[in-house]
């Protein structure tokens, strides 16, 4: 939840200064014409308001039904896993707002992983995918669990030898991607083009956005304004309220509670990069605690109030800080329905799992 200043002016060159803002919509799209190719689109341009730096979540339905179906198989496919015991769905949990509600994931033999799981709903909207935007989209991401030995700790050639051993997958593969030889691309593939279908839509913001004053109250609105007031609106903003931008941790004030977290630096190994996160996406977040990289509170009003700290330099009252929260709340949209798929069984040459 990286938010900087802006009150003043001083404060906002410091914001060009350090590219809040406008790197991230040349990166990311911009706010209303992103680039999401044909699964993505703009809306709300028409709208009441559509002027504002947020903007409704846009409904797409120019779906390959096919491969979704498949990447949705794959997505809680266990057998992805060494142990056969975890997927996909394991540390982004798509009953509980897209992540695991806990500090950090649980992986292969009960390792705890590094740090905190972020939600894969309205993942589609993050200018790069991991906290420290190694992965460059959701096809890069999704390889990287399946061979970490610390999450499912399994192989690219491994997983790819499971799902050739089953018939079904085979078939699969083929309907979709006309070949018979699974390979880890269009694993990864799969699994991307079902992961950008899981978006939440139809947040009572978004209804206030299009122009239904009546579905949040006074005081929700009222923490709208401040969160545009104080800042945080700057490097939240977009479809996604966030995602668009990496920002430093500790911008006003040094974060020392978590310094061993280097953040974008591991990526590009340059110094101004060290503790700059990529800026959370803030829809459904009160669904999604504990909140900040180090999963440091599980408290949205205490997160609230340690970004007007360490970003903004400031002190919230408590009234301010109960609007705020409040309007975070109006951002809870329509979770994905989703049945969970039958899976093919194992064959014979199926490669058994490995617990230890």
């Amino acid at each position: 939840m990286k938010i900087m200043k802006f009150t003043a002016m001083n404060c906002f060159m410091a914001f060009v200064v350090i590219n809040c803002a406008t790197p991230a919509f040349s990166t990311a799209g911009g706010l209303i014409d992103m680039g999401y190719g044909s699964r993505g689109g703009s809306m709300g341009a028409g709208s009441a308001r559509s002027q504002e730096p947020i903007q409704p979540i846009p409904i797409s339905f120019d779906w390959n039904s096919a491969k979704i179906e498949l990447g949705k198989k794959l997505f809680f496919e266990p057998r992805l896993s060494k142990s056969g015991w975890i997927s996909c769905n394991s540390c982004h949990n798509l009953s509980t707002g897209g992540a695991d509600n806990l500090p950090s994931s649980i992986g292969h033999k009960w390792l705890f992983g590094p740090i905190n799981a972020p939600t894969v709903l309205n993942a589609k909207f993050n200018l790069a995918q991991f906290w420290d935007g190694r992965a460059k989209n959701l096809k890069e991401q999704a390889k990287g669990p399946i061979a970490n030995p610390m999450e499912m700790a399994s192989t690219h050639e491994l997983a790819v030898s499971v799902l050739q051993s089953i018939p079904e997958y085979v078939q699969w593969f083929k309907e979709v991607y006309e070949d018979e030889t699974i390979n880890i691309d269009n694993v990864a593939d799969a699994i991307a083009a079902f992961e950008e279908t899981l978006t939440t839509p139809n947040s009572r913001f978004d209804s206030w956005l299009n122009g239904y004053d009546e579905k949040i109250s006074e005081s929700e609105r009222e923490g709208y304004t401040l969160f545009k007031g104080k800042g945080c609106v700057i490097c939240h903003n977009g479809f996604g309220v966030g995602g668009n931008s990496f920002q430093i941790f500790g911008v006003a004030k040094p974060y020392n509670k978590d310094t061993q977290t280097l953040g974008r630096y591991n990526v590009t190994k340059n110094e101004k990069d060290k503790y700059a996160f990529k800026v959370p996406l803030l829809r459904n977040i009160a669904l999604t605690a504990p909140y900040f990289h180090d999963a440091s509170t599980w408290d949205l009003s205490e997160a609230v109030n340690i970004m007007a700290e360490y970003q903004l330099g400031t002190t919230l009252t408590d009234d301010e800080t109960n609007k705020i929260v409040a309007f975070l709340r109006t951002l809870t949209g329509d979770q994905p329905p989703i049945i969970f798929p039958t899976l093919p069984p194992s064959t014979a040459n199926t490669p058994k799992p490995v617990r230890n």
